[in-house]
């Protein structure tokens, strides 16, 4: 938030002159999609936007009596790319705002210009490419791998070769099987504010439903302009978009357990991924083998529990207590042979990964997996705190490509998507440790900053 302001000051500094003005930016976009009707199995769909003043304390800013509803967004379906066209009107609004609008000092009894700033915008994964216009599936996925990506493909586009973000003469450099995977050992590159203003006049008349073109080998980025960079101090903000950690949470948590616990349709360790480490060249020990005509033995991986620790990893959930409040009855998402899941929510997946998972591996696997899955549960647990200081978020930023380079070794291909690259990504911000102070770090508690 310090760096916002910093940005503000020194680029606009007559709107730093009034301490009136809704200072560093402080409103915010909240936005998601929702089913109004109790019967879930209804297709129709409702988008909300919130716009939430942060320059109030932190205990009242978060309060719904304070949220403005700005947009209502009817369905049945949901708007899609066209979400651009309803954001307009209110991106007016805020042109207004950032110009100034006439209003009443209650104390002085004078009236006086306010202006006011957007400060991000707050959405989960999918919505991001709605609001941004950037591109979030295939090879350029990761928002800030614009150039040299992690990004490989064979059955799946799967993101490895975290150790790229490791310092030179790491030990995990040199015994890493996918260092020269992208021909460089140097982090992805991002596109400087120049560059990303010459791509979006590239696809400025760009409008919804048209596709744009390729040119020669290249994947387009941005497939579109959309109207929140005609806000003048859009370009120049570090942070635009924060994604809901939850959503995370639930996508990383289903792939852990569809993969340790073997659930079919749920696991990444699949014939394809076995195949991938053919092509490869790596690990194996678990690679199909060969038992004549057409007949392919898969070797059991040691990542994967047997029916008999399935069990004992029953009888933990159905053992454990919980405070009221804490978490629902987990055990009852399970099917008794634990090959299914069932009814899991968001909340159980934010309860399972950071506590219970950890727990119950312990013993079940090897060391050093059970290990990498605990660090993994402990950085969840750290990013989602009540409380975080600068020091813990540069230690979680060291810490985070390591772990992801362990996963790596550990685990095929892959169970490398998209959700896991972010939480490496998100930590290459330089803008994370300058914004830990934000509304009591309260913030934190709810997004993952990229």
């Amino acid at each position: 938030m310090e760096r916002h302001e910093k940005i503000l000051t020194k680029c606009w500094p007559n709107f730093a002159k009034d301490a009136r003005n809704i200072r560093l930016g402080d409103l915010d976009f909240a936005t998601d999609g929702f089913n109004p009707f109790s019967n879930m199995s209804s297709s129709y769909s409702m988008w909300l936007v919130f716009v939430i003043p942060y320059n109030l304390p932190p205990w009242l800013c978060m309060q719904e009596s304070n949220f403005m509803m700005s947009l209502l967004i009817l369905g049945p379906h949901s708007p899609g790319k066209a979400f651009d066209i309803f954001l307009q009107p209110l991106v007016e609004d805020l042109l207004e705002l950032w110009r100034g609008v006439d209003t009443l000092d209650a104390i002085t009894g004078k009236d006086f210009k306010l202006h006011a700033a957007v400060l991000w915008c707050i959405h989960d994964y999918p919505a991001l490419s709605t609001l941004s216009g950037r591109t979030t599936s295939g090879y350029f996925a990761c928002l800030h791998c614009d150039t040299n990506p992690l990004s490989y493909a064979r059955s799946k586009i799967c993101y490895i070769g975290h150790c790229r973000f490791l310092p030179r003469g790491h030990h995990l450099r040199k015994a890493n099987d996918f260092e020269s995977l992208h021909g460089t050992s140097a982090k992805p590159g991002t596109f400087t504010r120049e560059e990303l203003l010459e791509e979006l006049e590239k696809v400025r008349d760009v409008r919804v439903g048209q596709k744009r073109k390729r040119s020669g080998n290249r994947v387009p980025i941005w497939g579109r302009r959309v109207c929140l960079w005609d806000v003048p101090y859009w370009s120049s903000l570090k942070l635009r978009h924060n994604l809901d950690v939850m959503h995370i949470e639930k996508n990383v948590c289903e792939s852990l357990l569809g993969t340790i616990l073997d659930i079919k349709g749920k696991s990444k360790d699949t014939t394809n991924a076995r195949l991938d480490l053919a092509d490869l060249k790596i690990r194996k020990e678990l690679q199909l083998q060969h038992k004549g005509d057409d007949d392919y033995d898969m070797p059991k991986a040691r990542y994967t529990l047997s029916q008999s620790m399935k069990t004992q990893f029953l009888n933990f959930l159905k053992d454990a207590k919980f405070p009221d409040g804490y978490a629902s009855n987990i055990q009852k998402c399970l099917t008794a042979d634990a090959i299914k899941w069932q009814g899991l929510k968001t909340h159980d997946c934010h309860i399972l990964l950071q506590r219970i998972i950890p727990a119950v591996v312990r013993g079940l696997l090897d060391d050093d997996v059970y290990q990498t899955i605990a660090e993994f549960g402990k950085f969840f647990r750290e990013l989602c705190s009540q409380r975080l200081n600068t020091d813990l978020l540069a230690r979680m930023k060291t810490e985070i490509p390591i772990i992801l380079c362990k996963l790596e070794k550990i685990f095929p291909p892959p169970f490398l998507m998209l959700w896991f690259t972010l939480l490496s990504i998100c930590l290459m911000r330089p803008s994370f440790g300058d914004l830990y102070n934000l509304v009591g770090c309260t913030q934190l508690n709810i997004v993952c900053i990229l």
